[in-house]
């Protein structure tokens, strides 16, 4: 079968897939910036330099880098151009789009029945006032497009919670706010991958954000029957079928999921685990693929 894996061919995570894939699969490294479609009216191709994508039986989408509000969309459009031509694509544009969307995916978690922070979206400096508020006074600010805990701030102070947010609409940012949970100092992370989950808990003695890129350590997690449900029930709203789903043990005894990455690393999982995800991961594309 031939793969074309979206990620830089220098990158860790394709390294990992060109040594799990061996002689069953043929993966290629295709990067976003070089994504390219022409039409006429006989036929649409999509390439990235000399390949052309419709050769490939699946794509497996392993990074999102940052762009313009139009190369994020022509981006999207081109995978789902690939998608309606019978190319196998991993996650779908869809579900990507709705994971990197925190407003979106706050949304379909609360809609599909999990417990959620209390979350506030506007775009005026008095809005975000009245829900800093409402919410405490102790809030956490996320980047509405962001990962790996990237431009996340815990704000506390009325007067450096204003300047913040005079900030964020000056840019032109909508200001997504969401009641800061006390916590025990570690979070979960679920990889699921198909109809398997695994799971790590992420600690970090540092810094009140659990991610592994800002220093938190991992060890293995048992997965009960409430995380499994949990974790189906997140994809599912997502509409991902490999996702890394977040999930919160607040002090107050509940399960509070964060978010859902349809973009999801695995590094830090299978060292944890001493597993070869990247084996399940070329596996599970294979059987969508049929």
């Amino acid at each position: 079968m031939r793969m074309a894996i979206l990620a830089s061919a220098d990158s860790w995570y394709f390294s990992d897939l060109r040594r799990a894939a061996a002689a069953r699969f043929e993966v290629v490294p295709v990067t976003f910036n070089h994504l390219a479609s022409a039409i006429d009216h006989r036929s649409v191709r999509i390439k990235s330099g000399e390949c052309n994508l419709l050769e490939f039986e699946a794509i497996l989408v392993r990074t999102m880098p940052p762009g313009s509000l139009e190369q994020v969309v022509f981006r999207m459009d081109l995978l789902a151009g690939l998608q309606s031509k019978g190319c196998t694509v991993v996650n779908s544009p869809r579900a990507i789009e709705v994971a990197v969307d925190k407003y979106l995916a706050s949304l379909r978690l609360a809609e599909s029945g999990l417990r959620v922070p209390h979350t506030f979206s506007c775009q005026t400096v008095e809005q975000a006032m009245t829900a800093f508020k409402e919410l405490g006074g102790r809030v956490v600010v996320k980047p509405l497009f962001g990962s790996e805990g990237q431009g996340i701030t815990r704000l506390d102070d009325e007067a450096l919670a204003l300047r913040a947010f005079k900030m964020l609409t000056h840019l032109g940012a909508v200001v997504y706010l969401q009641e800061f949970i006390p916590h025990h100092g570690y979070d979960l992370r679920l990889l699921v991958v198909g109809q398997r989950i695994f799971g790590i808990q992420r600690h970090n003695s540092r810094d009140w954000r659990t991610n592994i890129s800002r220093g938190a350590t991992a060890q293995p997690l048992e997965i009960t029957d409430e995380l499994t449900d949990m974790a189906r029930q997140a994809t599912t709203a997502i509409g991902a079928s490999v996702a890394g789903v977040d999930i919160l043990p607040g002090k107050d005894g509940h399960l509070y999921a964060l978010e859902v990455n349809a973009v999801p690393g695995w590094k830090s999982l299978a060292e944890a685990l001493n597993l070869d995800i990247a084996s399940v991961v070329l596996e599970h594309v294979g059987e969508l693929v049929g």
